[in-house]
């Protein structure tokens, strides 16, 4: 089996998922833990999002015990004394999901760091996912807000509406170890946080996206963006991604990169790479290419560069051309901001 989870969550009205909070989810789940799951779905086949009832989960408690398996089980005990409606997602292989369950598995792998970006098929995703107001009072419906927020005034209690979106913070349903997230409202469930990530108040990780490792972000990550390790995102700065008419190029910054402030790139970078502050280098930027000793030889697009160390890009304040050269210089993080989160 590829992935496993046991959950619960909130529906509207019509019994519609809202969002699923999945504390222990599993990728390539042992054999042990799959067997009273397979017994459970009988002749179901391919990939599945089953409602469980509290028989059903006093089952699998009993059979994971049994099985040397005491933290799934106490998972599905502890469910089973809750009121809330549960979900068991088996994943049989790594599919487009089809259900809002199987949607917000995906977006724990990643957040659980048990799957990198792009590692995952997330096609059809955004179908998946209602748009929710995430409130005081948790999720709800758009068209039962009204409602709910008139029986919190007549409470004596204002209802908060933090958001209206697809995605829920990512805090909300795990927290990494090693991290440190300023605006916890900032980064989204899905977003991939590798240990010793501080992300700044004004930084932002989308789903499907993210940092390997020590970095600090004070600027945009978007879907599908990755930062390695060491890799610094300046105030302001921003990195191109494939959503919103993004192009199909996947953008990766090497180990200790800099994009400086209110710089950005739409090109991968290779490691120890520098954008100097304020230039934005998109796949078809003109570069002029400096050499040596400082001087102007051929024009290339940034295209042809993607990927590659060891470079310094930034614009000639005379002329105003885009120019790159070769730099054994590289950035550092100040280990101190990382190393203790």
């Amino acid at each position: 089996m590829f992935a496993l989870a046991l959950g619960c969550g909130t529906q509207n009205r019509d019994g519609d998922w809202l969002e699923l909070f999945f504390p222990a989810p599993l990728l390539e789940p042992a054999a042990a833990l799959v067997k009273p799951v397979r017994e459970l779905l009988g002749e179901r086949r391919g990939n599945q999002a089953l409602a469980v009832t509290t028989r059903q989960l006093r089952t699998l408690a009993r059979a994971w015990r049994e099985a040397g398996h005491e933290d799934q089980a106490s998972y599905a005990i502890a469910l089973q004394e809750s009121d809330q409606p549960c979900v068991l997602v088996a994943l049989r292989e790594d599919l487009p999901p089809t259900s809002t369950p199987e949607a917000y598995l995906k977006l724990h792998l990643l957040s659980h760091r048990l799957a990198r970006p792009h590692q995952l098929n997330l096609e059809g995703l955004f179908d998946l996912l209602p748009n929710v107001a995430w409130t005081s009072d948790g999720a709800i419906d758009l068209d039962e807000l009204p409602e709910k927020q008139l029986l919190a005034r007549l409470d004596g209690r204002m209802l908060t509406v933090f958001s209206v979106d697809k995605f829920p913070r990512m805090v909300d349903y795990v927290v990494p170890e090693g991290v440190r997230i300023a605006d916890t409202a900032r980064v989204r469930l899905g977003a991939y946080l590798g240990a010793g990530t501080t992300v700044m108040h004004e930084g932002f990780v989308n789903f499907n996206a993210g940092t390997e490792g020590p970095a600090m972000v004070e600027g945009r990550i978007s879907a599908g963006v990755t930062l390695g390790r060491g890799a610094d995102l300046g105030g302001g700065a921003s990195t191109m991604g494939t959503l919103s008419g993004g192009g199909e190029l996947l953008v990766h910054i090497g180990d200790n990169c800099l994009i400086g402030a209110n710089a950005g790139t739409g090109i991968p970078l290779g490691d120890r790479c520098t954008i100097e502050s304020g230039l934005y280098i998109t796949a078809g930027t003109k570069v002029v290419l400096v050499d040596a000793e400082g001087l102007p030889s051929e024009q290339v697009k940034a295209r042809d560069l993607a990927g590659q160390p060891d470079l310094l890009f930034r614009r000639n304040s005379l002329s105003g051309a885009v120019e790159c050269l070769r730099s054994s210089q590289h950035h550092l993080l100040n280990s101190s901001l990382h190393d203790h989160n």
